[in-house]
């Protein structure tokens, strides 16, 4: 054993330390191994340095970008609400659509996107069917392992081990090459899931549940009696209504607030805030927060020739259009001038596009008459209005307090309505990665760029959503591989696990290949343990001289199947705290899946790819 292979097995044994110890941060070890690699002159700095340039990470940095783009546009939002639609109440049927969806999205997204946002989403399915958290995140956290197993660009293990392919002159996996094995293995970890469900752990606390908590709009619509007073109203080409200013309609003489319109264009329905000097199109839909009778209502539609719309019951229409359309509770502080005024008179709408639509006074809350009521000194109005307007007097008024907002506004989207742009442009990734029309990191920067064409994000917020902290650890880790090899350290493995079982079977050789590659990955991340088991089933496989892809796809299969400890991989990390979830429950649950991955491995792996 030469100096060399001594220097680069110190430094790999010292980074595994402190991956275990979680002391520096993993991507502070991969620049530290940037540095000490080449003072060991086994490889140079700019060979430690290729790893930013390489294929794999430009195709991960650009997949961040195009998962986040689908997050703001909408597109999970609309995956989200489906599940919820279908699922209702019923805990098999939950945990089947969250798993077969977080599964599929996490092909664009990755496996780290997908979980950090469906834990929101399960926490909201959680809550509404009254299901234990601890029973739904880990479902998360296992659909995304899979995920990994479903496509090329689903997870860095894939693109680093093709990396490796191609830098070995093996013509790299197809877009997807895993898939035959990743669909058995999400529809065992489905099964696996329903299985051991009643045995995952319940430590809700329920007093953390509603604890800080914000109101919804639905609870303000009850409080506040809103569901009866609003209606949507379109208007006709024979309306009077068309061509006319919002000012010259006079709709307040008549207890009528018009709080928004809607207008379709080139099929997309926009919100409109009405504005003094905004003009009435035929086609428009009205919405109104109407302070008088109903029939009142229906007397100004037939009056004007408006086609009165039906309204969702109990204030729906709010929440669907959360979007565009908020509220918000504030309180007059002394110094208001609104005090010891009404608010008919203080036409608050005309200034700022806040639209009061209900007053409470302490616990006591006020009918329609609200709008005739002195107002006084520490008394609440619940606001309506577009979020921009409602952004800006928070940050401009000193004559409104702001109280309380409901739980939407942390649902808003950036890019609501580019859903369609961000949906063609990745399907449009995906069939040039599936077509190899151009190479994959083209495709993949192809997508992202389209995602900022199309407005479904913007160039600062497609720099966030890059993950650096994995990128630079990747990066950090691959010049391993050159090293490990250029040292003979490979080598000397596979002749040691060849002398062990080199004379059982090739599939004796395969599990104890999963064995290390699991291993492995109880200590370090899933990614490095790809990049430095890699070389090694390469190795096995020309000592067998048999093919390198059974080998080369066990180590994706294996490194992809990072159940057992939550420090296996950032997916298991980011549901640790959400599902309530000890160490122990990982071990428990993940070793024994684990193995059903290693069996299922080893027998279909030959098949499909034969040793020969």
């Amino acid at each position: 054993m030469n100096n060399e292979l001594l220097m680069i097995l110190a430094l790999l044994g010292a980074a595994i330390v402190m991956f275990v110890i979680n002391k520096p941060r993993m991507d502070a070890v991969g620049l530290i191994m940037i540095v000490a690699m080449p003072l060991t002159g086994v490889v140079s700095i700019r060979e430690t340095t290729a790893g930013f340039a390489d294929s794999s990470i430009i195709v991960l940095a650009a997949l961040f970008v195009v998962g986040a783009s689908l997050s703001r546009t909408g597109v999970t939002r609309q995956i989200s609400d489906w599940i919820i639609r279908t699922a209702g109440g019923d805990e098999t049927r939950v945990i089947v659509l969250i798993m077969v969806s977080t599964a599929l999205l996490g092909i664009l997204m990755g496996s780290t996107g997908v979980v950090a946002l469906f834990v929101p989403i399960a926490q909201r399915i959680a809550l509404s069917a009254n299901i234990p958290p601890g029973r739904i995140m880990m479902t998360i956290a296992y659909a995304a392992l899979t995920s990994g197993m479903l496509a090329l660009v689903a997870t860095p293990v894939n693109l680093v081990i093709n990396t490796e392919l191609v830098r070995q002159n093996i013509p790299p996996f197809g877009f997807f090459g895993i898939t035959p094995f990743g669909v058995p293995m999400l529809a065992l970890a489905i099964g696996y899931m329903l299985l051991i469900r009643r045995m995952l752990p319940d430590r809700r606390n329920p007093e953390d549940i509603a604890a800080g908590g914000r109101p919804s709009l639905k609870t303000w619509i009850e409080q506040y009696g809103l569901a009866d007073r609003e209606y949507r109203v379109r208007v006709t080409g024979q309306s009077p209504f068309v061509g006319k200013r919002v000012s010259e309609l006079k709709l307040r003489e008549r207890g009528i607030n018009l709080l928004a319109i809607e207008r379709t264009r080139r099929f997309v329905t926009d919100m409109v805030r009405p504005g003094a000097r905004t003009e009435i199109e035929a086609g428009d839909i009205l919405l109104f927060d109407s302070l008088t009778e109903q029939g009142d209502a229906r007397d100004l539609a037939q009056e004007f020739a408006l086609e009165l719309l039906p309204l969702n019951p109990g204030g729906a229409y709010f929440t669907d259009r959360a979007q565009q359309i908020g509220m918000a509770e504030v309180m007059l502080p002394p110094e208001s001038p609104l005090v010891g005024s009404t608010v008919r008179a203080a036409q608050m709408r005309s200034e700022s596009g806040l639209t009061a639509i209900g007053l409470r006074r302490g616990q006591q809350v006020f009918g329609p008459e609200f709008r005739d009521e002195v107002l006084r000194t520490g008394d609440t109005l619940l606001l309506i209005a577009f979020w921009r307007d409602i952004e800006r007097m928070a940050a401009t008024r000193r004559d409104l307090i702001l109280l309380n907002q409901p739980t939407e506004v942390e649902e808003i989207l950036p890019a609501a309505g580019k859903a369609p742009y961000a949906i063609g442009s990745a399907a449009l990734m995906v069939g040039l990665m599936i077509t190899g029309i151009v190479p994959n990191e083209h495709a993949a920067l192809i997508g992202a760029l389209l995602m900022g064409l199309f407005g479904c994000i913007d160039l600062t917020s497609a720099y966030r959503a890059i993950n650096w902290q994995s990128i630079v650890l990747i990066a950090g880790m691959l010049p391993f591989s050159t090293a490990l090899q250029r040292t003979g350290a490979v080598d000397m493995a596979a002749e040691a696990l060849l002398a062990a079982v080199g004379q059982s079977s090739p599939r004796v050789v395969m599990a104890a290949l999963f064995v290390i590659t699991a291993a492995l990955g109880l200590f370090i991340s899933n990614t490095a343990t790809a990049v430095l088991v890699l070389p090694l089933g390469l190795q096995l496989a020309e000592g067998l001289n048999a093919s390198p892809y059974p080998f080369a796809m066990m180590v994706a299969l294996a490194a992809s199947s990072a159940f057992m400890t939550p420090v296996s991989s950032p997916v298991n990390m980011l549901v640790v705290a959400p599902g309530g979830y000890k160490f122990g429950d990982f071990v428990k649950f993940g070793v024994p899946f684990t193995v059903v991955a290693m069996i299922v491995s080893v027998l279909m792996v030959p098949v499909l790819l034969p040793f020969n």
